[in-house]
């Protein structure tokens, strides 16, 4: 599922393409998606895009605003005049635009489409007024956020009370919002901490080791455009390249970077864990 980075690199080339395009029509082929009132986005200026966590927020100059969460297959793709580039999209564009996982198709003045893809149909979309953006269910369960309002204090407040393995822990949206699997694994092994210890057994000093390690992979997720892992696009149609710089993540079997030693891959939580069992204690 997209993380931070690559929501974040979404929003980004969501705000260059979309901000100050007229919404002339919406067609939502899939109920799953919405049974729209048209009266309410219609017109609508596109004023801004805002990210909650791994949540997106299209917001219109109406007091309308689209909430949609991605998930683990959901795509947003813009063709129109902000895009100066032609882009040859990336194969995990499935079927391509509009195809037979197009479910929301959104018309755009000057030309500009705007389609949603989503082949697992795990993502959501909705439509709320921005007054009450915050109040959306799954907002309004996120914790604070890793490179915005989660400070240092409030981490280590977090992690000292908390029992539970601190790679899940990391992984808690309702504690901390926006690091999902691939992050925890490599700030993890940036702060040379085991996966599986106790949250509550690290000290101080780890701690904010970590703090500054998860930042730290986080931005540069970002620099890096995300990672196009399973079906994570960018807009322009294009694919992530955080894969491709990796500290531990997907390495199972490569040599640590530090010491050489042959990366370990566990479950934990459910997910697969990658570490090196020498330099993570």
């Amino acid at each position: 599922m997209p993380e931070l980075p690559e929501v974040e690199s979404i929003r980004l080339q969501l705000e260059k393409f979309l901000v100050g395009h007229v919404i002339e029509d919406v067609e939502v082929r899939n109920k799953k998606y919405g049974v729209w009132d048209k009266k309410n986005i219609i017109k609508g200026k596109i004023s801004g895009v805002r990210r909650f966590g791994k949540v997106l927020v299209i917001d219109l100059s109406n007091d309308y605003s689209v909430v949609t969460h991605v998930k683990m297959t959901g795509q947003f793709i813009y063709q129109g005049p902000n895009l100066k580039t032609r882009v040859i999209y990336t194969k995990k564009v499935v079927g391509g635009v509009p195809g037979r996982h197009t479910h929301v198709i959104f018309t755009l003045d000057h030309g500009g489409i705007l389609y949603f893809n989503d082949y697992r149909r795990f993502g959501w979309m909705e439509l709320t007024q921005k007054s009450k953006v915050k109040n959306q269910n799954f907002i309004k369960k996120l914790g604070h956020e890793f490179l915005k309002d989660l400070t240092r204090n409030e981490f280590s407040e977090i992690v000292s009370k908390a029992r539970k393995p601190i790679k899940v822990l990391l992984m808690d949206q309702t504690k901390m919002a926006g690091v999902g699997n691939i992050y925890a694994n490599d700030a993890l092994w940036l702060a040379k901490i085991y996966p599986q210890r106790k949250a509550n057994g690290l000290g101080k000093e780890e701690q904010q080791v970590l703090f500054d390690a998860i930042e730290s992979v986080l931005k540069e997720g970002i620099k890096r455009g995300g990672a196009s892992e399973q079906a994570f696009v960018t807009p322009d149609g294009g694919e992530g390249r955080y894969q491709d710089f990796t500290l531990v993540y997907g390495r199972e079997g490569e040599p640590c970077k530090t010491c050489k030693t042959p990366i370990k891959k566990i479950k934990l939580g459910g997910r697969g864990t990658y570490f090196c069992q020498e330099c993570q204690k």
